[in-house]
């Protein structure tokens, strides 16, 4: 491409000469702030103009998958944490599910009311935290804080939960570590209008704001059938316009029970993720009253051996107990599944989050293997990325919510 330039003495013309546009290779990240330090888009610009892209993934690797295979069947569960640490509740309850329906466990109905309140209230600190983030890198910096604001009384929650902020290691093979403590649903029933709040406001400063709107409107955008071929699922795929959602599609806990609505978007582009994701946060705080409404009394674990420990005062009062726990955590006892292979997925944070193991009915699974759903989701960027403009990596990658923990490979 090239350009043509006049020169001027007077009003003679003297010469007319050609200048050269030439090619510029450029690295966004892993430096670049909006990158998290953890992935680099390598960009071909001509001008402002991408013509290529391609992403490289490789700065956070933690092993996810052998670690899982070296260690114990419990052990696997604190692993979970770190693959979406924005929303680990979720992923406990994907991996416990699959280690359960591998054993033929069943989760006391409390039980499954629990994980369910629990996932959507982290489904919300999820999704916050994603379009407060994608606001600030860029720009509205306002919309940012008011969504941290929010996010650390959703964390309260949880911490009140299960004692922790992030790596909750809140699911159990056969149920949960504690049943919720008293005054926590009270809180929560105080706390659920304040979020409401922050996502009116959000609305308010994001939503028709000029600025915000011609940054995201018809940037990225991918048609429906291009986000089944990449494999996109969660919020990506039904701002493309497809009506996917586990909780739909493979009812699993109590979600046959719950109202709500799978919100779509027309044109597959960042504004569209963005709506999407606003809408997907106020079904899920109906989803969480209705769960609050319909909690049932009794116990949240199984009483199946094979999984769950007894309580300390079984423990320290007869030998059964005594043995049962022994049995359960001291090496090569444990948890035994039977030899077997079965996959099981659960709705994450930004789709479908998966969890394929085999069993040799030894002590530690022989094969673990989870699908993440970020993969697929930035697999697709330099597909979204071309024609663009260099300042449109920023509200594309934004958009993707990309979360290191599950996109380890």
């Amino acid at each position: 491409m090239a350009t043509k330039e006049k020169e001027f003495i007077g009003a003679a013309e003297i010469k007319e000469e050609e200048i050269p546009v030439e090619e510029m290779f450029l690295n966004m990240g892993p430096s670049h702030p909006s990158m998290h330090g953890i992935v680099r888009i390598m960009v071909r610009i001509t001008g402002e103009r991408i013509v290529w892209s391609d992403v490289e993934i490789g700065y956070l690797h933690r092993g996810f998958e052998k670690s899982c295979e070296n260690n114990s069947w419990n052990s696997a569960q604190i692993y979970t944490d770190r693959l979406n640490y924005v929303s680990p509740i979720i992923n406990n309850v994907g991996y416990c599910m699959t280690v359960e329906k591998l054993m033929g466990i069943e989760v006391p109905e409390r039980g499954e009311y629990v994980r369910t309140l629990v996932s959507e209230v982290s489904r919300i600190a999820d999704h916050i935290t994603a379009l407060g983030a994608a606001a600030m890198e860029v720009g509205a910096f306002t919309a940012f804080l008011y969504a941290m604001k929010a996010r650390e009384w959703l964390y309260d929650l949880i911490e009140a939960a299960c004692g922790a902020r992030i790596t909750t290691n809140f699911a159990r093979v056969g149920g949960l570590c504690a049943d919720l403590p008293e005054g926590w649903i009270a809180d929560c029933k105080t706390m659920m209008p304040q979020v409401e709040g922050v996502i009116v406001e959000m609305d308010k400063l994001l939503t028709r704001n000029r600025i915000f709107v011609d940054r995201m409107k018809g940037v990225g955008a991918v048609p429906p059938d291009k986000a089944v071929e990449f494999g996109f699922t969660g919020p990506l795929l039904r701002a493309s316009g497809v009506p996917y959602d586990v909780r739909r599609a493979f009812p699993y806990s109590v979600y046959d029970r719950m109202e709500f609505t799978v919100p779509l978007g027309t044109n597959g582009d960042c504004f569209d993720r963005f709506l999407v994701r606003m809408e997907e946060m106020r079904q899920s705080v109906r989803i969480v009253y209705q769960c609050m409404e319909q909690l049932p009394e009794g116990p949240v674990n199984s009483d199946d051996k094979r999984a769950y420990r007894p309580a300390k005062s079984n423990v320290y009062g007869n030998i059964e107990g005594l043995m049962n726990q022994f049995k359960l955590v001291m090496h090569n006892h444990g948890i035994n599944p039977p030899p077997g292979e079965t996959y099981c997925s659960v709705e994450g944070g930004n789709g479908e989050v998966g969890f394929y193991i085999v069993s040799d009915g030894k002590d530690k699974p022989y094969k673990c293997r989870c699908r993440p759903p970020c993969l697929p989701l930035v697999q697709a960027i330099p597909y979204m990325l071309r024609d663009h403009f260099i300042a449109d990596v920023v509200p594309v990658f934004g958009s993707l919510n990309m979360i290191g923990g599950e996109l380890d490979r």
